[in-house]
């Protein structure tokens, strides 16, 4: 199959037409379908709470303590306002999870088929990418718990403030921290511990997570939402993280507020613009304070995420000069095709033909620098997987793995037989190298363009 370039956009443009091509000739994700609403008391003093551009940058004090209010009540409400949202989910009360998430892969798999494309798999061997095995494991990413405080329309990790039940324990959080231990004192080569949710700090145990794993050396990840810092009960967050030094890696899809609210929920720009004024007033994204702040930028519709060099210059132009922010790096992410946004695609009937933008745009560099080689993902039950993606589609790591050949059943499941590894299976992340990866036709997601990973394009 001929490997076309990724669609590009031109990022020369006026601020009048700001974020447009991001999503040009493209819907949002998952438009959420409401009659006019007349804003609410909480909706009004979340807005007065918000902080708007000043002509010279300056920020405003955040909210005062008995000012604050939880984006919560707002999400459950846009929840229960949103018709696709509320069918998918009476989908799921009846056919159960494990029962969607098959339906989901067929899904992609017809597409290809229609397509004639071959499976990733056999794709990467085509193209001379090197075996997909795991090497030595640089990063731990903990998932600790899908409590979140939004509902974006894009999540692959389908976190609400609905999911309280799915929460790392003292006992998960435990056993991280004794294999990072046990990887410092042999001096392996891993070097950050990834905290991801979810939003992550609403775990009662990220702080206690964050404060043990300090002393051990590794860079320490927080992937935030932003909004989650002026949440009550967090008003001293941004003094915590930068008192550990943690690394904030803040979702950011746009640096416009109709486009960032149409995939994150009403008002959620204005919070996080919030909120990056106080972690720029804390240091992060200052030069030379030693705290990162990196922004994540995800499409906001069937299309790749755009040259990450070029939408970082954008990035900084728009917000430094409308809001008076500044930030470490951007990191740009191609959509993947399951969960909530497989949902979007299957419902505008757009799955086949993204899929075919992802087998077309096939990166074989990005496909020698996956991250599910060096990354070990933790689920928040201790379940071990190759990668976040397939934390969400049930495809763990197996205690009984394939031989090697295998690795074109992987996806399957075929050939690995026995139950799934977990942190108590293994005394050494060490013992993971050199296992074949599980892959599938999702997989695609992370080839395609510059290449997609937690730490944004890879090629």
């Amino acid at each position: 199959m001929k490997v076309a370039s990724p669609p590009t956009h031109d990022f020369v443009h006026k601020r009048t037409a700001r974020c447009k091509p991001f999503a040009l000739d493209h819907q949002q994700p998952r438009q959420r379908r409401r009659p006019a609403v007349i804003p609410s008391p909480l909706q009004r003093l979340a807005q007065a709470c918000a902080l708007s551009p000043t002509s010279s940058g300056e920020a405003n004090p955040l909210p005062h303590d008995e000012e604050r209010t939880s984006l919560i009540p707002q999400t459950l409400r846009e929840m229960e306002e949103d018709v696709e949202l509320q069918e998918h989910l009476t989908t799921l009360a009846a056919a159960g999870q494990q029962a969607l998430t098959r339906e989901e892969r067929l899904k992609r798999q017809r597409s290809l088929d229609a397509l004639g494309a071959p499976s990733f798999y056999a794709t990467c061997k085509s193209r001379g990418v090197a075996p997909l095995r795991r090497a030595a494991a640089r990063t731990l990413q903990l998932n600790i718990g899908l409590l979140c405080n939004q509902a974006c329309s894009h999540c692959h990790v389908e976190s609400s403030p609905r999911r309280t039940q799915e929460q790392a324990s003292r006992a998960v959080v435990d056993r991280c921290l004794e294999l990072l231990a046990e990887a410092a004192t042999r001096g392996s080569a891993v070097t950050t511990l990834d905290i991801t949710g979810g939003a992550p700090e609403l775990n009662e145990n990220f702080r206690y997570l964050v404060q043990r794993a300090a002393p051990l050396g590794v860079e320490i990840i927080d992937r935030c939402n932003l909004t989650v810092l002026l949440e009550p009960g967090q008003e001293d967050l941004v003094a915590f993280l930068a008192a550990h030094k943690v690394r904030i890696v803040a979702s950011l899809p746009c640096y416009s507020a109709s486009n960032v609210d149409a995939q994150r929920g009403r008002g959620v720009f204005e919070r996080s613009i919030a909120a990056l004024r106080a972690l720029n007033a804390a240091g992060y994204g200052q030069p030379g304070s030693g705290l990162q702040l990196d922004l994540v930028y995800n499409p906001g519709g069937a299309f790749l995420a755009p040259p990450q060099a070029k939408l970082e210059a954008a990035y900084r132009s728009e917000l430094g000069q409308a809001y008076g922010i500044s930030f470490s790096r951007l990191l740009a992410l191609n959509n993947m095709p399951i969960k909530r946004f497989a949902d979007w695609l299957v419902r505008r009937g757009q799955l086949q033909a993204y899929m075919g933008t992802l087998v077309e745009a096939f990166n074989a560099e990005a496909g020698a620098a996956l991250m599910c080689r060096d990354t070990v993902s933790v689920r928040w039950d201790g379940t071990v997987y190759d990668c976040d993606f397939n934390q969400q589609l049930d495809m763990a790591i197996m205690q009984q793995q394939q031989q090697p050949g295998e690795e074109a059943e992987a996806g399957s499941g075929a050939g690995a037989s026995s139950r799934p590894l977990s942190i108590w299976d293994i005394s050494s992340l060490k013992q993971l190298t050199g296992r074949p990866i599980r892959c599938d036709n999702h997989c695609y997601g992370c080839t395609a363009g510059s290449g997609s990973s937690c730490q944004g394009a890879v090629a």
